[in-house]
């Protein structure tokens, strides 16, 4: 009798478990086809928007010239690579007399993007001005040279002075930061800031040229993407086929946030055409933390013209 109500027990107690909540699988996205238009010159520079797999803004390469970093505590400032823009550094005694371009050491920014390797450096700690070379236009016209000085740095504003190599056109402004921007951007032929960069919460990729250093001696301008230093990540997937890479393999792989991780090497140049490798793969990091995942089919329009990257893009 004992053992039929201990039965009963146990069958009562088990009806009255919750039953368990089957987790649903992740699914991924559907997959979609995205073209940028960079210009056969390669004259824009385009931002993108991985979530809603939109452009959100774009422009001309030679807009700005110079960014300086907006946090509260920043003080790095970056060159425009685009325009293959470099740097030398003299003493500020030699401000006035320094009127060429002679026994110039100059420097280049890293593609990587990692702010303590930019060619204007630490500034705050040497008494030094800086020698712009100002680049190239996307017609190849030399833009010239400035003189530049970074007088003062706080939680709000940048000082600067600059002239051009002659000592003349001397100016001074004050440079707003603002920290919905990861740079205030500055240039020196509208001797002003302009709004260049999305707010850096709204963009993940931007598309355009940028200088890349082959060795310290040989800065090449190629044409790729990089990403956005607010939290995107990025990494490479090229043992693996596209349509096979799904979200558990967010674990599988090696993120990294330097800038030119999707770079320009998804393509090659073979007797005078651009190739796609639609092999190499990347799985991206949002600035929402979401993921996705993207390879190059083409660098050609419908016309035939380069300066157009086309990709394949899917949410895991």
């Amino acid at each position: 009798m004992k053992k039929i109500s201990l039965l009963i027990l146990i069958l009562i107690n088990f009806s009255c478990l919750k039953e368990e909540i089957p987790i649903e699988a992740h699914q991924p996205g559907d997959l979609t086809t995205n073209q940028i238009e960079l210009g056969s010159d390669y004259r824009y520079q385009a931002y993108y928007d991985v979530a809603t797999n939109s452009m959100v803004k774009k422009h001309l390469k030679t807009d700005w010239d110079l960014g300086f970093e907006s946090n509260e505590n920043g003080y790095r400032v970056i060159l425009n690579t685009s325009k293959a823009m470099k740097v030398a550094s003299k003493p500020i005694t030699e401000f006035i007399s320094t009127t060429d371009t002679i026994n110039c050491e100059w420097k280049n920014d890293v593609s990587s993007g990692n702010l303590d390797s930019t060619a204007i450096g630490n500034w705050t700690t040497n008494q030094n001005f800086f020698i712009i070379d100002l680049g190239y236009s996307y017609t190849a016209e030399q833009l010239g040279f400035k003189k530049l000085q970074i007088l003062s740095v706080n939680e709000n504003e940048y000082n600067i002075t600059y002239s051009s190599l002659n000592n003349s056109n001397n100016t001074s402004i004050t440079i707003q930061k603002n920290e919905l921007y990861n740079f205030s951007f500055f240039s020196f032929q509208q001797n002003s800031c302009l709004e260049i960069e999305p707010i850096k919460t709204d963009w993940d990729l931007v598309f355009g040229q940028y200088t890349h250093l082959f060795d310290p001696t040989f800065p090449y301008l190629v044409t790729g993407v990089l990403s956005n230093r607010n939290g995107v990540e990025i990494a490479e997937v090229f043992d693996k086929d596209f349509l096979d890479i799904n979200f558990s393999d967010i674990t599988n792989y090696t993120f990294s946030s330097d800038i030119d991780m999707i770079g320009y090497d998804w393509k090659s140049y073979n007797s005078g055409t651009y190739e796609v490798d639609i092999n190499k793969n990347y799985i991206i990091k949002t600035t929402e933390d979401l993921y996705y995942k993207i390879h190059f089919i083409d660098f050609y329009n419908n016309q035939g013209e380069k300066g157009t990257p086309k990709f394949e893009i899917s949410s895991l």
